[in-house]
């Protein structure tokens, strides 16, 4: 992974353990899912993974490599944790400050054209929500820190056509 600056500008290579011990800025990318009804899919994380194990996401994603794009990674990610291919359109980043240390998110999107075959590594369960169950469920479940703000600035973004880019602080 890269380290980055205040401006999302490459500093330079680091190890996520470092990053994350040190608080250096570095990039993660997620993707929000759709199937062909417009529903989001929501998905609870594996008990095995090292951060946040069995909280509910509203995105699928992971830490850009070396040279990666938000696009790339984001990507990579879907087809690594869903087992799937398809077409992410970013949609905006901003800076998150979360999760467990500082870091630049990307928010891409993705309409999934089939059925999810999930790593049970990474996931222990997913389901398709509609928007209007999406509240109540963000209330009840316990999330991940960062999905209610990918929520708020996607769902912004859609309602009045931009790309909810909105302030990165």
């Amino acid at each position: 992974m890269e380290r980055v600056d205040a401006q999302d500008r490459v500093l330079g290579p680091v190890s996520r353990r470092d990053a994350v011990r040190e608080g250096w800025l570095h990039r993660i990318a997620v993707v929000v899912c759709h199937d062909r009804h417009g529903r989001i899919l929501v998905h609870r994380r594996a008990e095995q993974v090292p951060r946040f194990p069995g909280y509910y996401e509203v995105g699928v994603g992971g830490a850009l490599g070396v040279g990666e794009s938000y696009e790339q990674a984001a990507t990579r990610e879907l087809e690594e944790e869903l087992g799937v291919s398809a077409a992410v359109r970013f949609r905006f980043k901003f800076l998150n400050r979360s999760g467990l240390s500082p870091h630049w998110l990307g928010v891409c999107d993705a309409v999934v054209p089939g059925a999810v075959m999930p790593n049970s590594n990474e996931v222990a369960w997913h389901g398709w929500l509609s928007d209007s169950d999406l509240p109540r469920i963000l209330r009840e479940w316990t999330f991940t820190p960062d999905s209610p703000e990918i929520l708020d600035r996607y769902f912004a973004g859609r309602a009045d056509g931009t790309s909810a880019q909105g302030p990165c602080s």
